[in-house]
């Protein structure tokens, strides 16, 4: 039974290609909003095989009421591009309806929220990005949580050590 379930997953091709584990650290993400991108070919076969990177500068801004993600890098496969001129680090338009865009804008201009690439995902055979809707953390913010996420994690070993004992 458990072998048909992996099948399916793998058929529907869910599954993530990229975290960005570092806007989790830096920024309060408020809002997560679903788009699909707009990919070449050689883009599309390098992602299966894994490759992008999501580094420092890597955010989605809004330019003439259209959504782009800047900074995410796809280094191209060297079978996949062998006949076109592949730009690792192009701007590469995202797709959203047009109230989400509209939402968006007015939360980027008028409340001072950033665009944050979040994840990187298929879901039936498409691309999805995740963008979070996100405000920039302070220092003591970031030890604050990272305070919390040690005591989890200590809370836990003493608990287990607890139950095996009682």
């Amino acid at each position: 039974m458990a072998k048909t379930k992996a099948k399916d997953t793998e058929k529907d091709g869910g599954g993530t290609i990229a975290l960005n584990k570092r806007a989790r650290h830096e920024y309060h993400i408020d809002q997560r909003f679903e788009c699909g991108m707009e990919l070449q070919g050689w883009e599309l076969k390098a992602l299966r095989a894994g490759r992008i990177n999501f580094g420092e500068g890597c955010y989605a801004i809004i330019q003439h009421g259209e959504v782009f993600l800047v900074g995410a890098q796809i280094p191209p496969l060297i079978s996949a591009s062998t006949h076109v001129v592949a730009n690792d680090r192009r701007t590469r338009k995202l797709l959203l309806h047009r109230e989400e865009i509209d939402r968006l804008i007015g939360a980027v201009e008028r409340k001072g929220y950033t665009l944050v690439p979040t994840a990187l995902y298929w879901k039936h055979n498409k691309v999805k990005c995740e963008i979070g809707l996100a405000k920039g953390k302070q220092e003591h913010d970031k030890r604050h949580a990272e305070k919390e996420r040690e005591w989890a994690v200590d809370k836990q070993r003493v608990m287990r050590a607890h139950n095996r004992v009682g």
